[in-house]
């Protein structure tokens, strides 16, 4: 395990344009549970209907009581903070040696790391918008009113929304188009905690090595890319594979 460590490090070292692309893997760690591939996963306990996003408009009152409970019940009265795989990344990005994270991931937990340049991908549960066009409010979920169901915008009177992608919704046009043009820029693409099947996210790492990126990959259990993609796989949770790279590239951690 050791070899595959100081490999990615030196790669690391070596790249004048490293991106990570992270997804739910990295932050189980932290205590937030993934959508699937477990008996604790989100979509083991609710149907994923209720994110859809024309029955979150037909049934807003329905959705919005499944995403109170899933992400505003459970993200803001528990403990959840960014875990060592997070940090160490922050700190990559502070010494030049990370340009950017892409990630999967709604938990805004990479921010709250240290982290500045985060494509998110499939948008934030941090933020909670109007969903009338030209309105423009957007609120902390902290302050919105969720006893009231479902939630109104205070401004104009419209239907609220969590600023994440629904099922059924496209991708934000910032998010895809920066995700994709620094893709093609790396050398060196950090690939954490994801399975490498929701799509079109997976396409990153993909689009990434056709352009002759070296794929470093961060992951318990073998992806969709391990195979086929990776260059360097390093089978450990992400939090000890983080720090063990941040001590072979002398980076510190709180």
């Amino acid at each position: 395990m050791n070899e595959q460590i100081k490999r990615a490090a030196e790669a690391i070292r070596n790249s004048e344009y490293t991106i990570a692309f992270t997804g739910a893997g990295i932050s189980v760690e932290s205590g937030v549970p993934p959508f699937r591939g477990s008996e604790n996963s989100v979509w083991s306990k609710y149907d994923p209907e209720c994110l859809q996003i024309d029955y979150f408009y037909s049934h807003p009152k329905e959705s919005w009581g499944a995403i109170k409970e899933i992400f505003y019940n459970f993200m803001f009265k528990t403990e959840i903070h960014p875990n060592a795989a997070h940090k160490v990344l922050a700190r990559m990005e502070e010494k030049g040696w990370l340009k950017s994270i892409v990630t999967q991931n709604i938990d805004f937990l990479h921010q709250e790391a240290g982290s500045r340049k985060v494509y998110e991908f499939h948008g934030t549960a941090g933020r909670v918008i109007c969903t009338k066009s030209g309105c423009g409010y957007e609120v902390k979920p902290e302050e919105v009113d969720l006893e009231q169901m479902p939630p109104r915008c205070p401004k104009c009177g419209s239907l609220l929304k969590p600023d994440f992608v629904f099922f059924g919704e496209g991708i934000p046009s910032e998010a895809l188009e920066g995700s994709f043009a620094d893709a093609r820029k790396a050398k060196v693409v950090i690939v954490v905690g994801t399975t490498g099947e929701v799509m079109p996210a997976g396409m990153i790492p993909i689009e990434a090595k056709r352009n002759g990126a070296t794929i470093i990959e961060v992951n318990p259990t073998k992806s969709a890319f391990t195979e086929r993609y990776t260059d360097i796989y390093i089978p450990m949770k992400a939090g000890e594979a983080f720090v063990a790279l941040a001590n072979e590239l002398g980076i510190e951690i709180e």
